[in-house]
């Protein structure tokens, strides 16, 4: 089956950083329209990231459509319709700790930070991201609190991330990996010397096949967009898996397509092919 003869998918699925979004951080017009149509065609579309809840409403606005969330690499499935995390899958207490200790034997001068949920994307209730005062932000986060490095790791977390000034994450990966066995799920979104882990078996895979099954729709019918190591098993998953043309080199490896960048509406000229 050539690609241009993909029959219509059931279901689409985007990463957000890299993929939907430009470099600005703005969803397109010609993705927007493109988004539209496949809606307006009955075809639900959901977000597959890594970012939390609370970061998921400026993507909101720009798509004009409150879509079904897979958040945090797949911890969190949320529904940004009605503001409710469904559910989320965290690492406990004891195994943030053990993760800790082994992250600063392992990577040392690092630091640790927490990302946790309440009931909604911004419960007040509970302190959603918490970091340690060693810990460097990868990007802009206006809404960090940095705590005790005790502090970060005595609450169940859907994340916990690791973040190393001037390593690359592959790098780190490499350390990390073969010390955490089965006790973690370890990915990275970025090369800026950040690594995130989450609950084991919790990707952006498993979190799309509950989205999958809650709307009844078969992994071989769904197409998927995404552009880093966090993205793979999305795409090996979905019955079509798309790179951006910007993607990290594993993307790509494990995509069936590889489609223009995410500031060349490469999701919008995939989608095209059956929502013109």
């Amino acid at each position: 089956m050539t690609l241009l003869h993909l029959p219509k998918p059931k279901m689409v699925a985007s990463d957000v950083d890299g993929t939907l979004i430009d470099h600005d951080e703005r969803v397109s017009a010609r993705t927007k329209a493109a988004v539209d149509a496949l809606i307006g065609d009955g075809v639900p579309f959901v977000l597959a990231t890594g970012r939390p809840p609370r970061w998921i409403d400026p993507v909101v606005d720009g798509l004009g459509y409150a879509p079904l969330c897979v958040c945090g690499n797949g911890a969190v499935i949320y529904d940004s319709a009605t503001d409710r995390v469904l559910a989320s899958m965290t690492l406990d207490v004891p195994t943030l700790s053990w993760i800790a200790d082994l992250a600063e034997r392992a990577l040392p001068g690092c630091g640790l930070a927490a990302e946790r949920v309440g009931e909604s994307a911004h419960d007040a209730v509970t302190p959603q991201f918490v970091s340690s005062p060693l810990y460097e932000h990868a990007w802009l986060n206006p809404d960090d609190t940095t705590v005790a490095r005790h502090e970060v790791i005595d609450a169940p977390a859907i994340k916990m991330l690791i973040r190393l000034p001037g390593a690359r994450s592959s790098d780190m990966y490499t350390v990390l990996a073969p010390l955490l066995g089965a006790r973690a799920d370890i990915t990275f979104s970025t090369e800026h010397g950040l690594i995130e882990l989450s609950a084991p078996g919790v990707t952006k895979a498993s979190g799309l096949a509950t989205v999958a099954q809650r709307l009844g729709v078969e992994s071989a019918n769904i197409v998927a967009f995404g552009d880093m190591p966090n993205d793979v098993p999305m795409l090996t998953m979905a019955g079509h898996g798309v790179a951006m043309a910007n993607a990290h080199p594993e993307a790509k490896a494990a995509a069936d397509e590889v489609a223009e960048s995410n500031s060349d509406d490469g999701v919008a000229r995939v989608l095209e092919r059956w929502w013109l």
